[in-house]
């Protein structure tokens, strides 16, 4: 029996989603009996505001988040073996790319399953495009170290990587905790660097700003509880403008 397709479904970044997603991605998404996701009561409103007119109480909708046992993660692949295809849906933005939904991934691809990724919004590549750093060469770090200490001593290894090798780094926080991780910037990062803060991105309160960081000492934004992409770059301006 030949294998179901596992669909990579981008969501929103905080608002409807719908505007959002090309008409074919919406297609395949409407028409989908069979999901995995971060949250299934989010899922489930996400499907709603995307048109999605199936009942939705008749769903196949499993769990997958930073909880789930790593050798459970083949029994999520069940429907797919069975030959159905299957959604997998990120809690915000593209599924996979910081999001636990990269354990399915693989495993889909060692059992000889077909993924597909659809078109969507992804936060850090929005970021990216409108930082104006290096498109060319970038890194993303994830969450930096909580604590203080160590969070600096992170920071410090960024700047001087970025400086060497010409890298924009991006990373991201928990949105209650942006405010904290902008102090350690501050304090941490040399006032020539680079630093680009982008917050609620697609959202109409959307803001995207790159200064040096001694500037951000008489500019800082509110950014509690908002998402938001941070990038950092001490290159050389030719390395992001070199083709």
């Amino acid at each position: 029996m030949a294998t179901g397709i596992l669909y990579l479904v981008p969501s929103g970044l905080g608002g409807d989603a719908a505007p959002l997603l090309p008409p074919a991605t919406l297609e395949v998404l409407r028409r989908l009996k069979c999901f995995v996701a971060e949250n299934p009561k989010t899922a489930r409103a996400f499907l709603k505001a995307a048109g999605y007119s199936q009942p939705l109480q008749g769903l196949v909708m499993q769990t997958l988040n930073e909880h789930t046992p790593l050798h459970t993660i083949g029994e999520l692949l069940r429907p797919l073996e069975a030959g159905v295809d299957c959604g997998l849906l990120s809690e915000a933005g593209c599924p996979a790319v910081a999001d636990p939904g990269a354990a399915l991934v693989r495993r889909a691809h060692a059992v000889g399953i077909r993924v597909v990724p659809l078109v969507g919004p992804s936060a850090l590549l929005l970021a990216l495009m409108a930082s104006g750093l290096n498109g060319q060469r970038f890194a993303f770090h994830g969450y930096l170290p909580v604590e203080r200490a160590a969070r600096a001593k992170k920071l410090a290894e960024l700047e001087r990587e970025s400086e060497r090798a010409g890298v924009a780094q991006i990373f991201i926080e928990t949105p209650y905790r942006n405010d904290v991780l902008l102090d350690g910037i501050l304090t941490a990062c040399r006032g020539d660097t680079l630093l680009c803060v982008a917050v609620d991105l697609t959202l109409a309160t959307e803001c995207i700003r790159t200064l040096p960081v001694s500037d951000w000492k008489t500019r800082r934004p509110n950014l509690d509880r908002r998402p938001a992409v941070f990038l950092l770059y001490r290159g050389r301006a030719t390395d992001a403008e070199r083709p």
